[in-house]
Formats: C-alpha cells, structure tokens, sequence
C-alpha cells in the first residue's frame, strides 16, 4: 500500500517538506539498489561472456556505466529504476551495433536466465512490445529472496563511441558526424551518450534534483497512472525541461522556491506547441554536418527537445503530450501550485532568444535578443527605432560558406534555421534603389544600396568608399561574365539582391 502523502493536496509551500520525507530515497533502499547493481555487474564482467565466442570473436565488457535515476543521483524511494549500459568490444561502430544488438541482447538473456542461481536474487526477464523495431534493452524484474521489494533494471549493450573521453571536455564532432550519418531511428544509439546524459545531470545542484525528484513522481504517480495503455513522452524529456526552466527562470541559481519551479514546469508542459529547447554542451553549430542536421530538426514542428548528449534524439517527437498538458493544466489548479505570488512560477521563454549582433555602415556594432519564432518585422522595428533610420530597413545574413540572403519581414529567424548567436548586416535604402550583395574572394559578402540605374563604376566607387580595393583594381564578376565600367545595373539585369563577385587585380 502506497502512504505517500498526495502531491495535489500538499501546499505548495510545503513542497520542500514533502520531497524530503516521501521521495529522497532511503538508506535502506539505497543498500538494496547498490547491492543489485554490483553483483548484477559482477556476472557482466566474470561470468557473461567468459569462454565464449560470439560474432567471430573473444568479447569483453570495456566498461559498465550507470544511467537512469540511480546514475544522475535523482533516484525516488522505492520507485526509480538502474540502467545499466554495458559497453562491448564486439561493437566496433554505430552500424555494428544495429546489425548485431538483437543477437546480444538474447545472447545475455539466456546466460543471464542460466545462472541467475548465482545472483542471490530472484531475476524475471520482462519482455515489451518493440514493434518493429530491435530492442535497444533488456528489462530485469530483480527480487531479493528475503523481501518483497522489486528493483527493476534495463541492460542496454552499446558501441564505446566515446572511449577514454573526458567528461569536461567536448565530444570529438566526429563522433556526431558518424551518428548522423548512420541514420538511426530517434535515440537509437542513445545509449552510447549516456556518460554524458549522466553527467548532464548529476553536475547540477542538489535543490534541482530535488525538483527533477519532484516532477518524476508526478509523471508517474499522476500522468503514467491515469494513462497506463497511453504513449507517453518519456520521464527524461520532463528532466531536460525542468533544467531548462531553471537555467533560464533562475539564471541557474541555486537558491529558489521549489514552489515556483514546480509552477514553472507545468506552465511550460501545458503550453507544450511552443517548446524547442536544445543545448550546445557537447555539440554545436560548428561542424557542416552537425549545423545542417541541428537546422533541421530545429526547423521541424514543436515541441522539440534536443538530448544535450545526441542530437538525434529529439523527445519532443514523441506522442502523447496533449495527455501531458492536460494533467499539467489540471495540476496547476491544485493545492501544491499555489506558491502565494500572483506571478506564479518563473518567467521561462518556451525558447531560448538568439544573440543577434547588428552590423550598419557608419554605426557601432550592437547586440540584441530575438525570439528566434517572432516575425523580423518585429527585430526591424527595434533596430529602427534604435537607430532613427527612416528609410526602408533590408536585413541580410550570410551562413558560413553560403550567400548572403534577404531576411524576409514575415519570416523568422526559425524559418532561416537560424537559433544560435548570429551577424546580420542592415542596409537603409531609398526607393528606387536596391541592394546588391558583392562577394570577396574569401566568400564574404557585403550589401550595398544603388540605383538600378547606377553604371557598374559607381558600385566600383561604394566597394572602394566602404574599405574595398581601389576601384581601378577591382575585377566585378556576375556567374562567369565581366561587367564594363560604363554599363548600368539595369542594362546588365542585375536585380534586387543578386550577388556579384570582386576580384582584387594587385
């Protein structure tokens, strides 16, 4: 029988009282679960895979590490369960690891249903529904003989993409160019990321674990208990989104009401359509591969929640989260969100502002925040009334080996795949004229505005006045074509931001 208190009768102000009595795990049960945990190991490392030859070859367990609750130290009292991933010299690639998991995970089962005797516990193999799909775990109902807990535990055998590395530093982008390219389901290679999953979240303080505590029981004591047969998202996606509350409610401080972030969490899950929320810890836009895969899923429909460790698994994705935001709507009406402030919980954006640098001939560079989802007539408006341009405001920005393009009043920098800090160049014209972007030879461009009318020598003239070569050493180009000096724009038909190429002659 279950005598936890109920969370939706508790105050909220009383939250703090009620994680620490009825979720923090007890030592007792922390004894059980590490004593399940290395001998469990124990058979893995000895026994499993000794004096056997598996796809052609002698295999050996290169490392046993810790995930789930119990790994990122957000472990409840008699609920949480251990994943264990076991990393294994058989798989020498993400593909490998594809074509051959199946045949392990069933290798495992029957070693581990042979001499389970061993274990000092009663050891049940659960079996799941994986449709289609090969199964990434092995889940284990683990019972000791002498009481009626039940610990439960997923073996997950992965590939060591990560070998030696050092958790404080970043990720080989090699490594993210090989997981997209092998073109896996959503989180299929997952677990070979989950040092850095575990690290994620076990570097943060111990008052947000409290919390991350706090909204795993709700998952399951109030969502995964009302919709039993239902998809859910998983319980990882609400971790990564109550970090996300705290960092951006909080500006990551340590100190805060347990109250309001739990407020924080909910709103966010109710208004779920509105989310994408990614980290840049351990990848980033730097890499061609990993900036154009991240701008695509990025670009996709919300929500969207990037693992900070694999980029491939955006949680998001998955069903169920209009059953999510219904208990979170529900929820925010009871007791323990009513923290006693009528702004609620933390002020948290459903996505992270892009660091905007404004570029402007004549004028200092400046800084600004954009809602990468806001139309850029809005960003317009701001740079307008910043500068006191009273012409017509053209934006443009040039991705790295890429052109330079227009950035349209009704889009969004969302809709350019734009959601990390980014240059932007503003051009103030004049009708009639119109901008033309002119590329280097090192593949930047700049706009300038010009009459359509204006000969080729005057754009010459701007090009030299803005820092470019003198004009009798310039060399303008359009696609393979010279332009003479004498002729117009408009003779040439070159239109509203086309590009043309200079050529410095000396």
């Amino acid at each position: 029988m279950d005598l936890t208190p109920d969370l939706y009768q508790t105050p909220g102000d009383s939250l703090e009282h009620f994680v620490q009595h009825s979720l923090q795990p007890q030592r007792d049960w922390k004894e059980k679960g590490k004593d399940a945990w290395g001998r469990v190991e124990r058979f893995f490392r000895d026994q499993c895979f000794r004096d056997e030859l598996l796809l052609d070859q002698e295999v050996k367990v290169l490392k046993v590490v810790k995930g789930g609750s119990s790994g990122k130290g957000t472990t409840l009292n008699h609920r949480s369960d251990q994943d264990m991933t076991l990393f294994l010299s058989c798989f020498s690639s993400f593909r490998h690891q594809a074509t051959y998991r199946e045949f392990i995970i069933k290798f495992i089962e029957a070693k581990l249903l042979h001499c389970r005797k061993s274990l000092a516990y009663n050891i049940t193999v659960v079996h799941h529904r994986a449709g289609n799909r090969t199964p990434r775990s092995l889940t284990l109902e683990i019972q000791p003989r002498k009481n009626d807990d039940v610990i439960w535990m997923d073996v997950l055998p992965a590939y060591d993409a990560l070998g030696s590395f050092s958790r404080d530093s970043k990720p080989d982008p090699e490594i993210y160019e090989d997981l997209i390219l092998t073109k896996g389901n959503p989180g299929e290679f997952s677990p070979s990321f989950t040092e850095l999953q575990r690290h994620f979240v076990k570097s943060r303080p111990v008052k947000l674990k409290n919390l991350l505590r706090l909204v795993k029981f709700w998952y399951k004591q109030y969502l995964r208990s009302k919709y039993r047969r239902a998809a859910l998202p998983p319980k990882y996606s609400l971790e990564l989104l109550t970090i996300y509350a705290w960092e951006m409610g909080t500006e990551s401080n340590n100190n805060f009401s347990l109250d309001k972030g739990f407020v924080a969490l909910m709103e966010l899950l109710r208004d779920y359509q509105d989310i994408c929320v990614f980290w840049t810890k351990y990848y980033n836009f730097q890499n061609e591969v990993v900036r154009n895969f991240l701008k695509q899923q990025l670009k996709g429909s919300r929500p969207i929640i990037l693992d900070p460790a694999d980029p491939t698994n955006n949680l998001g994705s998955r069903d169920g989260w209009d059953l999510v935001a219904r208990e979170a709507s529900y929820c925010l009406q009871q007791s323990c969100c009513w923290t006693g402030d009528p702004r609620g919980g933390w002020n948290v954006p459903a996505a992270r502002d892009v660091h905007v640098t404004v570029k402007q001939t004549g004028r200092e560079p400046w800084r600004l925040w954009v809602d990468p989802y806001s139309p850029i007539r809005e960003m317009k408006a701001q740079i307008k009334s910043t500068n006191g341009t009273f012409g017509e405001l053209r934006i443009s920005f040039q991705d790295p080996q890429g052109d330079r393009q227009l950035l349209s009043s009704h889009k969004t920098l969302s809709d350019y795949g734009i959601f990390s800090k980014v240059t932007v160049q503003v051009l103030e014209t004049f009708f009639p004229e119109i901008q033309v972007f002119v590329k280097d030879s090192s593949g930047q461009s700049k706009p300038y505005a010009i009459h359509p009318d204006a000969t080729i020598y005057k754009l010459k003239e701007k090009i030299e006045d803005a820092g470019g070569p003198y004009r009798e050493n310039q060399m303008l180009m359009s696609g393979n074509k010279k332009l003479k000096n004498s002729c117009s724009l408009a003779k040439l038909q070159i239109k509203d931001c086309d590009t043309i190429q200079v050529i410095r002659l000396t």
